[in-house]
C-alpha cells in the first residue's frame, strides 16, 4: 500500500494560509479548529557592541504543518482504546465512538496535530485525515491543491525522498527520530548577519516617513511592549486548550 506524504518549501511559502482556509472551509470546521495551521518560525538575535550598533541574526518564515502522518505515531501509542490507528493506506486515522476524551493523543503528539472544538468536557477530538476521500478519487488533498505558488508537493513517502531529500524538520520543530513523521521540508538557508545599524540614526531614518507617521521614536520603543502584545521567540505548536490557542495566534492573518 503506497504510503503518502506531504512535502513543503517555506521558500516559496508567503504565509498567505490559503491552505488554512481551504482546510477549514473544505471540513467546515468552526472557530478555534484548525487541522493545518501556519506558523510564524522566528529564531535569532539582536547584539549591540560597545559603539552602539546592532548586529542581527533574526529571521522569520512560514511553516505550514497538519498531522504529520507519522510511521510511528506517538498519539496511536498513548490512546488507551484504539480511537486513533494507523490505517493501511500509512494515514492516522480517528474514531469517534472509540474516543473517551482522555486527551492522551493531544498530550502525546510532539507536534500538536488532535485538535478540540472547544475545552469544553466531552469535546471529542479531531485531526486531518489526509482528506483520504479525495485521495480515493486521485485529488490531492485540499490544502497542498489550494496553495497558489505550489510551495507544496504531495505524493508517496518514497519518491518525495528520492525528489527532495529526506529533512524531516526545521529549527525549532521536534526531532523526527521518535515519530518518523510522513513530512518532509526544505531546509531553511544559513542566516546570514545583517547590515550592523546605529539606533539613533535608524531613529532619524524613520522620522523621514512623513505622513505615514513614525513607527517608534526611540531605542526604548523597540523594547517595550503594551500589555497583551504576543511576542514570539519559539516556534510552538502545543497548547494546553482551546483558549490558549486562540490566544497565541490572535494576532495572525485570516
Amino acid at each position: 500500500m503506497t504510503h503518502y506524504a506531504f512535502s513543503f518549501d517555506g521558500t516559496r511559502c508567503t504565509g498567505c494560509k490559503t491552505c488554512e482556509m481551504a482546510c477549514k472551509d473544505y471540513k467546515d470546521l468552526d472557530l478555534g479548529v484548525a487541522y493545518r495551521k501556519v506558523y510564524e518560525v522566528t529564531s535569532g538575535e539582536t547584539v549591540r557592541d560597545a559603539n552602539g550598533c546592532f548586529t542581527s541574526t533574526c529571521t522569520s518564515y512560514p511553516l505550514s504543518l497538519s498531522c504529520n502522518h507519522c510511521d510511528d505515531p506517538a498519539c496511536v501509542a498513548g490512546c488507551p482504546t484504539g480511537a486513533m490507528f494507523k490505517s493501511d493506506d500509512g494515514t492516522v486515522q480517528h474514531v469517534d465512538d472509540r474516543c473517551v476524551v482522555c486527551r492522551n493523543c493531544m498530550i502525546t503528539c510532539p507536534y500538536g496535530a488532535p485538535r478540540f472544538a472547544s475545552d469544553e468536557p466531552g469535546t471529542k477530538m479531531s485531526k486531518c485525515t489526509m482528506c483520504v476521500d479525495r485521495l480515493a478519487e486521485g485529488m490531492q488533498p485540499a490544502c497542498t491543491a489550494s496553495c497558489p505558488l505550489r510551495a507544496f508537493d504531495f505524493g508517496p513517502l518514497d519518491e518525495l525522498v528520492e525528489k527532495y531529500g529526506d529533512v524531516r524538520f526545521c529549527e525549532g520543530m521536534p526531532a523526527p527520530d521518535a515519530t518518523s513523521p510522513a513530512f518532509i521540508v526544505w531546509n531553511p538557508r544559513d542566516k546570514q548577519p545583517l547590515v550592523p545599524y546605529d539606533a539613533e540614526e535608524a531613529i532619524a531614518l524613520n522620522r523621514q516617513r512623513g505622513d505615514l507617521g513614525t513607527l517608534f521614536e526611540s531605542p526604548e520603543d523597540l523594547s517595550s511592549f503594551d500589555e497583551g502584545t504576543v511576542r514570539r521567540d519559539e516556534l510552538r505548536m502545543k497548547h494546553g486548550t482551546v483558549v490558549e490557542f486562540m490566544r497565541a495566534t490572535r494576532n495572525d492573518m485570516a
